[in-house]
């Protein structure tokens, strides 16, 4: 059962990526443009605009897997930020003081710092096209 789960890892990971990165990306447009039930937030407002456009861009990079731990640990840093700047001076907890998305954010986008794209991202096609033309050119034969 074990080697079964392991060999999964990959593909559940890239599933776990794909479902964070859009949520994040939801909360982006709903900040930035009003959509989704969200509130449009006036450009340049802080760290309300700046936090909506890192959770679109930074969202959007990793749904498609791509500079995903980049992406990710910039992100997860927003989350930190917006949770005990904005959430944590109202109360300690995050069940009283409405900060349970950004503290589940944080975490999950950590996660992924570590972690990596999984499957299905364009960081490991990405990685697969250069293994194999360095692959390629390794066995090239070496002109005299």
């Amino acid at each position: 059962m074990t080697g079964r789960l392991n060999s999964a890892q990959p593909y559940a990971i890239g599933l776990f990526r794909i479902v964070v990165g859009l949520l994040f990306t939801c909360h982006g447009a709903a900040l930035l443009f009003g959509v989704l039930g969200g509130q449009k937030v006036a450009a340049g407002t802080w760290p309300s605009w700046y936090a909506g456009v890192i959770e679109l861009v930074g969202g959007a990079l990793v749904l498609v897997g791509l500079a995903t731990r980049a992406a990710a640990f910039v992100s997860s840093g927003s989350m930190a930020y917006a949770y005990f700047k904005v959430h944590q001076p109202e109360a300690l907890w995050p069940m009283e003081n409405g900060g349970e998305a950004s503290a589940m954010f944080c975490w999950a986008l950590l996660l992924l710092v570590f972690t990596g794209s999984g499957a299905f991202g364009l960081d490991q096609l990405f990685a697969k096209n250069r293994s194999s033309t360095v692959q390629e050119r390794s066995s090239e034969p070496v002109a005299a």
